[in-house]
């Protein structure tokens, strides 16, 4: 082992280190917490979560514990857009202006399209996201980028939440989102489009930053093999995300608690 001869006696004479039962926990559940994550929680996330649970904890000791147990999160990459608006399309002007925080749920919806690559190609995922919450209401993953994409996570999102008229559906000016279809399916449910400027990478950021935790915080720590695999894993995302994830927006909630702790003070349903 190299060690000397003086330092292995002056080893044994060293008073050994008690760790507590509580110092334990600590520990385990830090390490459980960092492995649901996918290896994604940095230390000030970790916090939140530690104190949620009941932990008395401050950032400091969480920073010295995950140092501790060697649990380090890998820094991402920038987000890449995705896609590009057919001109002979009608566009909607921008009724949000960067206003990502509605009062209310179901006032404002924000949609995109991102890419997500498997060893049998590439699929698609479309996502619906209420920004009252960040709560994704609706999504569908396909093969193949068409306006049926984003039309499936929209009906999606619709069924689940039945909201009422007027809701403003922001997104890109992509051209799944400017096709007359969608228009159309957006006109009947009652919703106003919104869409942001060209080249405004900052006009749909929430759903943006989305798509970067999704895959770097849990796509790309896992090899994805096959289509069908990627589409599981996404949906375990899904769970993860609207469950457990917490947000500076949400008050340190999830999107889910978050609405929860509403209907507690407003009795919304």
């Amino acid at each position: 082992m190299r060690v000397s001869r003086s330092g292995y006696y002056d080893w044994l004479k060293r008073p050994a280190k008690v760790v507590t039962a509580e110092t334990l926990n600590l520990y385990r559940r830090v390490k459980w917490l960092f492995k649901q994550s996918r290896q994604s929680l940095g230390n000030r996330e970790m916090t939140k979560k530690l104190r949620e649970e009941g932990f008395s904890v401050g950032r400091y000791k969480v920073r010295t514990v995950m140092n501790r147990l060697s649990l380090k999160v890998t820094q991402r990459v920038a987000y890449k857009v995705t896609t590009k608006r057919k001109h002979s399309d009608a566009v909607a002007d921008n009724l949000l202006n960067q206003n990502f925080n509605p009062v209310t749920p179901d006032q404002v919806w924000a949609g995109d399209v991102t890419y997500l690559k498997t060893g049998e190609g590439w699929m698609y995922l479309a996502i619906v996201m209420d920004l009252y919450s960040r709560r994704v209401v609706g999504w569908h993953i396909d093969k193949r980028m068409t306006t049926d994409l984003v039309s499936k996570a929209l009906v999606k999102a619709y069924n689940l939440r039945q909201p009422g008229k007027g809701l403003v559906f922001y997104s890109d000016r992509g051209s799944q989102y400017t096709s007359r279809q969608y228009r159309k399916q957006l006109w009947g449910y009652g919703m106003r489009a919104s869409m942001g400027d060209v080249g405004a990478c900052w006009d749909n950021a929430v759903v943006e930053r989305f798509f970067g935790s999704l895959k770097h915080d849990w796509l790309f720590k896992v090899h994805q093999p096959t289509r069908e695999y990627m589409k599981e894993d996404v949906a375990a995302y899904m769970r993860y995300y609207n469950l457990e994830r917490l947000h500076s927006a949400n008050n340190d909630m999830s999107p889910v608690n978050y609405e929860k702790s509403l209907q507690k003070v407003s009795g919304w349903s």
